[in-house]
């Protein structure tokens, strides 16, 4: 075989698996074959769907934050999404559950029990967003001022506030629906349910925002509309899938009914899980508090701008990392431990690399980055400090997401729980506190605190992966 041959036989391998991965197959056995590909064709999907979900953040951040009073616009969008950070808390719970016991069943070979499974988180979702929702739209404005939030920017921004939080079963869904796909080993659905609502998102918000033809100019509150009809329609491309696609799913209408020994199972898993990231949203909530009372509004900006833009560089890394969680579940329910193990350290691996090009990308270009979405010098000043303090613990947070999904894959929702209660509550709040008032460092105490607590939650993390209690779990 010839030199060129061997490469053309190479590329064209390479081409067949990223085509495989981006049409979406859920017939590939992950419990067998290479490890390598099993990965590639879970992690490139994930990827580019974590990639479409931080992009809604960015794409409301650039266009509100060329608008008249800025520095209210950014804050109120910056606020309103470390809010619904409780939200996607529950939606990555439920998820997350939902993962784990559908990629068991598949692990299992049956198909049935894990579209049942997946139903039944479907009804939880429904029961647990109606409250969440009318309590937001009732007490948006004092939630802005809760957090730090200046009387008249919480006037400027609440109806944006109402209609985010309102909405909030469509980010349940998305989320959800997508870890049922993800647990099937079907991540191309979930990537393309993404693109979806991004495309529709992009295209409406510069519409809604400021205007276009007969359409009037929303402002603030057109950037809400359009994230939440972008959403909406990817919801709706996930049901339809889901009832008419041709996945290895397929929801039946008998599924409906309420099956409490399936949902006490499932809350059992999901309850740590949803409890796992509270922790850490309400530990960011407090962060953006903290600058918010310490920088003012334009330190409140600043800290949001750097925060949007990491989310959309970290979000593709937990994509990636959320293939550790199919290949752990599936493995485990084959009874495949030492591929299990495996899969774990090719996920990290690859994240490392992933987050360590990241790290010098906005440590080197961070600036330019952020002159992109604010034309306010005092909240470009702010954003670039904090981008490039916190990017400082970019590959410690690479690994701590294959971690995170590597437990919560295995069913042992507990223990990352346990991870964050120390981590952020006793540890990075009081770490921030210390740093922004004691010491007087003000918002940058809160940027140092965060890296270095994301470095010792992983290495906390690793002595508990090390102990092997999550190979033991069972869903």
């Amino acid at each position: 075989m010839t030199e060129t041959t061997i490469k053309k036989s190479f590329f064209s391998k390479i081409f067949t698996t990223l085509k495989q991965a981006l049409k979406g197959d859920d017939s590939f056995d992950y419990t067998s074959g290479s490890i390598k590909k099993a990965v590639i064709l879970l992690a490139i999907p994930m990827v580019l769907e974590m990639m479409m979900e931080s992009v809604f953040a960015l794409v409301d951040l650039y266009f509100v934050g060329h608008l008249e009073h800025s520095s209210f616009a950014i804050q109120t969008v910056g606020l309103t999404e470390s809010v619904l950070t409780v939200i996607y808390s529950l939606a990555i719970g439920m998820s997350m559950a939902a993962t784990a016991v559908v990629a068991r069943r598949i692990g299992e070979k049956d198909p049935v029990a894990a579209a049942k499974a997946g139903m039944q988180a479907i009804i939880v979702a429904f029961a647990i967003n109606s409250v969440m929702s009318i309590l937001g739209i009732i007490y948006a404005k004092d939630i802005l001022i809760l957090m730090g939030s200046s009387v008249e920017s919480a006037e400027h921004g609440f109806r944006f506030t109402q209609i985010m939080i309102g909405s909030s079963l469509c980010i349940m869904l998305l989320f959800l629906i997508n870890g049922i796909f993800r647990g099937a080993g079907n991540a191309a659905i979930a990537m393309k349910s993404l693109w979806i609502a991004n495309i529709c998102n992009i295209i409406l918000c510069p519409i809604l925002i400021n205007g276009f033809g007969p359409v009037p100019a929303f402002g603030l509150v057109g950037a809400a509309l359009a994230t939440t009809i972008g959403r909406s329609i990817g919801v709706l491309y996930q049901v339809y899938h889901l009832f008419f696609g041709n996945s290895i799913l397929k929801i039946k209408i008998p599924y409906f009914a309420p099956d409490f020994t399936q949902i006490k199972a499932l809350i059992k898993i999901a309850a740590p899980g949803i409890l796992q990231f509270v922790i850490a949203s309400c530990s960011w909530i407090f962060l953006a508090q903290l600058v918010a009372t310490t920088g003012g509004d334009h330190g409140s900006a600043g800290y949001q701008t750097a925060l949007r833009i990491m989310m959309f560089f970290i979000l593709p890394a937990w994509g990636l990392s959320n293939a550790a969680a199919t290949l752990v579940g599936q493995n485990l329910g084959a009874k495949q431990i030492e591929r299990a193990e495996k899969s774990v350290y090719a996920t990290a691996r690859y994240n490392v690399i992933f987050m360590a090009s990241i790290m010098i990308i906005t440590l080197v270009f961070g600036q330019y980055i952020i002159s992109f979405f604010t034309n306010d010098q005092q909240v470009k000043t702010i954003a670039i400090e904090a981008l490039q303090i916190m990017s400082i613990g970019f590959i410690f947070y690479g690994i701590g997401m294959v971690l995170i999904n590597t437990f919560n894959g295995a069913g042992d929702t507990w223990t990352p729980t346990g991870i964050n209660f120390f981590g952020f509550w006793l540890f990075q709040i009081p770490l921030a506190f210390v740093l922004a008032k004691h010491f007087n460092m003000g918002p940058t105490g809160v940027f140092i605190a965060i890296p270095v607590a994301e470095t010792a939650i992983t290495l906390t993390g690793i002595v508990f992966y090390k102990r092997g209690k999550w190979k033991r779990v069972q869903v």
